[in-house]
């Protein structure tokens, strides 16, 4: 199974969700883009909150230097992001993809995120609750549909919100897979109360 993860929008909890999803299917991970904090990439976050020891890190295809949307970042260090140069890498074991920002997030003048997301993934959302988070959930659900890129689960993050979660549910097929907590903090046992938690509906994705 190979799983693509993308948010609503930036900081809304894609790591820690890509984190919980690793170490519930003991997945390989890969991001293909990362954008700034190389020194303490998503790739680093992910081997220090998982504990399992089948999961492999792969190197992301492109290492940016800025913070910023990727297709400014690439711009900054002087280079074009290519499409063609972003090689999924090959394994056996489940495969969790996590993306940058939201789909909509540029790679380049023609190119977003949402192009990274091929035919046999199976895509989840991230949606974390604040003023303005319904509409931006439904236009990303909206975003991928009108690619055709069915969802096939969601994950919320924050304090629960029932009447946000109702509508937003209602309005997809997608399976509800769990809810993050607002947690004091994220380490490795946490990591894996979740993992434990959401694993059954990861594994009927």
């Amino acid at each position: 199974m190979k799983i693509f993860i993308t948010g609503i929008g930036t900081d809304v909890g894609k790591t820690i969700a890509s984190s919980i999803v690793v170490e519930a299917l003991e997945a390989d991970y890969w991001k293909p883009v990362q954008a700034g904090d190389l020194d303490n990439s998503d790739s680093h976050k992910i081997q220090r909150y998982i504990v399992n020891s089948k999961t492999k890190i792969y190197e992301n295809s492109y290492k940016l230097n800025t913070p910023v949307s990727p297709h400014l970042a690439a711009e900054i260090d002087g280079i074009t992001i290519d499409l063609k140069q972003i090689k999924e890498p090959k394994t056996k074991n489940h495969l969790v993809i996590e993306g940058a920002g939201g789909v909509l997030v540029p790679l380049n003048n023609t190119d977003s995120i949402i192009d990274l997301i091929q035919k046999d993934y199976k895509v989840i959302v991230v949606s974390r609750h604040y003023l303005g988070s319904i509409n931006h959930t439904l236009l990303t659900l909206e975003a991928l549909k009108n690619r055709n890129i069915s969802v096939a689960g969601i994950i919320f993050s924050g304090d629960e919100n029932k009447a946000s979660e109702e509508i937003i549910l209602s309005k997809t097929t997608a399976k509800f897979i769990g809810r993050i907590e607002n947690e004091p903090y994220f380490d490795q046992n946490v990591i894996q109360y979740y993992a434990d938690k959401f694993r059954e509906n990861l594994l009927s994705l």
